[in-house]
């Protein structure tokens, strides 16, 4: 489920917003978002061969948790996507990458020189993005477990996650290439003045999103439902009763309504969360067979990185973003500790208040509450890291995340798409099930003599294993690029 990976390239030469000189003394870099502003005739850049490590690492953390939570969370349910309402770790991961994506546009566009280049530069990483998101999530490539690929062009899945990141992209770097005034950063006014324009355009979002979601009138709808009985042959019309408003719930709210509408209902995700609560599986918090006297949207299509929802994901990088210029415009390194911590609560604190006022926590509808504990934890989990990494130096103890975040794209693509172990796979003795991969998860399953824990020492091992390959692809100087 990933993110800053879009815009990696640009970083791939980034400046640390400070580095060390051979006396051992700590030089002071200050950048601004545009070159052409007064602030950029005081400022320049040193160590220019060096990397904001921190966000490396935190990318990192972001691909393993990913890895982590997608082929461990069938054995542990509990680490898995809360079926609805609520979070847990994997409810964290997209919200991650989203909010990475925002630091990084901030330390890319410091440099921009035009603005119309910015654009279209970043009106082609997002196309290159959209399609190789369509590519990897549309359905064309099966999966592990079954060595098959090709995908009916009438049900292709038109979002996904690096559809909604490229989104996110889009629209945060719009707002810091042309809604940044031309104002010398000096106070903490100054700040505000300078960047109030992004925030009206946050709250115009957040207020489009709020008003869509509570006021939107969902009428019944119905979809195509497979055959759930040997009597019957082929799908069949299942008509779901709706008629209401404001509703939060999995059958009847804006977000799959809007989806539904324009994005079609055959172009929507086929195995939504929503299948693993208790109304739809024996089984929940887990997959399992329908319950008898099942709602009829049990088996209906939902998207999670659908239209409206992705409105509110904008908002997280546009957090990130700014949680970047704090670092680009405040000098001292506990200083920048101190502010990002201070946002980093507050949204914390803002997320638990909006979710006893009735907003829920739900990842699949992008809820304002869920937004603001997620981007909370998002900037809380940064400063711990840049604190450990960029002002304590304890860098040997995460190297392995770092050289993962420095390759997130291509690790990301090949391993939690699944393009690497359904390749390997493809190698097998007489049977599919004869290969490498499911010959060693189950020889480690029969040694701990237990499934889940066989499964979590195996995904565990999956982990280092793309650590030591980004380790590589960064000591041959290697960088995916878009």
């Amino acid at each position: 489920m990933p993110a800053q990976i879009a815009i990696e390239e640009e970083e791939e030469q980034q400046p640390l917003l400070h580095s060390t000189t051979t006396d051992g003394i700590e030089e002071e870099v200050v950048t601004s978002s545009l070159s052409n502003e007064p602030d950029a005739l005081k400022r320049k850049l040193i160590g220019s061969n060096q990397r904001l490590l921190s966000l490396d690492v935190f990318r990192g953390l972001t691909v393993a948790l990913m890895i982590l939570v997608d082929d461990a969370g069938g054995a542990f349910p509990s680490i898995n996507h809360t079926p609805w309402f609520g979070v847990t770790i994997a409810d964290f991961v997209m919200p991650f990458f989203l909010f990475g994506v925002g630091v990084s546009i901030s330390l890319v566009f410091k440099k921009a020189s035009s603005k119309s280049l910015a654009t279209k530069k970043v009106v082609l990483r997002t196309v290159k993005l959209f399609l190789l998101g369509l590519f990897l999530q549309g359905g064309y490539f099966h999966g592990r477990n079954n060595l098959a690929y090709g995908v009916d062009v009438a049900k292709i899945r038109w979002l996904g996650v690096l559809q909604r990141i490229s989104i996110g992209y889009l629209l945060a770097s719009i707002t810091e290439i042309w809604l940044v005034r031309n104002v010398m950063v000096d106070s903490p006014t100054a700040f505000v003045q300078k960047y109030y324009i992004q925030w009206i355009i946050a709250t115009l979002l957040l207020s489009l999103y709020m008003c869509v979601l509570y006021g939107l009138y969902v009428p019944n709808w119905e979809f195509q439902s497979p055959s759930l009985t040997l009597s019957t042959n082929g799908p069949h019309t299942q008509i779901v009763h709706c008629g209401v408003r404001g509703s939060l719930e999995p059958p009847c709210n804006a977000v799959g309504y809007i989806d539904r509408y324009f994005l079609g209902e055959p172009h929507l995700y086929r195995r939504p969360v929503y299948r693993r609560t208790k109304e739809c599986s024996v089984n929940s918090p887990d997959y399992g067979h329908l319950p008898p006297h099942s709602p009829e949207w049990c088996l209906a299509p939902f998207d999670p990185e659908g239209i409206l929802s992705s409105l509110m994901a904008v908002l997280t990088c546009i957090v990130g973003l700014h949680f970047g210029l704090i670092l680009l415009h405040h000098k001292g390194q506990m200083h920048r500790v101190v502010l990002w911590s201070m946002s980093s609560f507050a949204l914390l604190f803002s997320g638990f208040v909006l979710q006893l006022l009735g907003i829920p926590f739900s990842k699949p509808l992008y809820t304002l509450s869920y937004m603001c504990i997620t981007a909370g934890a998002s900037g809380l989990f940064l400063t711990i890291i840049f604190y450990i990494v960029d002002v304590k130096h304890f860098r040997k103890p995460v190297v392995l995340l770092q050289w993962m975040g420095m390759n997130a794209l291509i690790i990301y693509a090949l391993a939690a798409c699944d393009i690497f172990p359904a390749a390997v796979q493809g190698f097998y003795w007489r049977s599919p099930e004869n290969n490498s991969v499911d010959g060693l998860e189950s020889l480690l399953q029969s040694a701990l003599r237990s499934s889940k824990w066989g499964t979590l020492v195996f995904v565990l091992l999956e982990i280092l294993f793309w650590c030591l390959v980004g380790g590589f692809l960064h000591m041959k100087g290697i960088y995916i690029k878009l």
